[in-house]
């Protein structure tokens, strides 16, 4: 698997560079006018009812929709594809985003963890998790069912928060 990421990012560094000068498939001026295109309907609409994209699903207009997002990150992750996990999609892009702005992109696209298995530096790139609610999801291992997770977390959250949780969740 280690060798997998690295050459996943070896691929997202050639990609960028080849962006930034130029060489990248797309004339520079298509570039420029996919990362100035308005969202699209269906776009506005899922992030208004904050439904999350995957990451290895989600089309490149709906990246560029996104906050902070740019061509070269775009054609980044498009290139680092298919991700097994949410470790992956963060290293990729840690190389142009800062944490505050790779969490609020997580409030748009993220692909979920499996709460039986995810790590606690996986669990935290879920937005407003931190130590606790890591620990929290950690504590009630194995989960058989969503109910379960539900049930334990409203001990901790309001019901509003464990369904914002639970975008972010899956149990295999």
């Amino acid at each position: 698997m280690l060798r997998s990421v690295h050459l996943k990012s070896l691929a997202v560094a050639v990609t960028v560079v080849l962006a930034a000068c130029g060489g990248a498939d797309a004339p520079a001026d298509e570039a420029t006018a996919t990362a100035e295109a308005p969202a699209s309907a269906p776009m506005a609409e899922e992030m208004a009812e904050g439904a999350l994209m995957n990451p290895n699903t989600v089309t490149e207009e709906q990246l560029m929709a996104l906050p902070g997002m740019s061509a070269e990150l775009v054609a980044g992750l498009m290139a680092a594809r298919p991700f097994e996990n949410m470790l992956e999609v963060d290293e990729v892009l840690a190389t142009a985003l800062d944490e505050a702005a790779r969490e609020e992109l997580y409030g748009h696209v993220f692909l979920p963890l499996d709460l039986n298995n995810a790590t606690d530096v996986e669990m935290k790139l879920i937005p407003g998790v931190g130590d606790r609610m890591a620990y929290e999801f950690d504590e009630y291992r194995p989960y058989d069912a969503i109910e379960r997770f539900r049930r334990e977390m409203s001990k901790y959250v309001d019901e509003e928060e464990v369904a914002r949780l639970e975008k972010y969740v899956v149990i295999h």
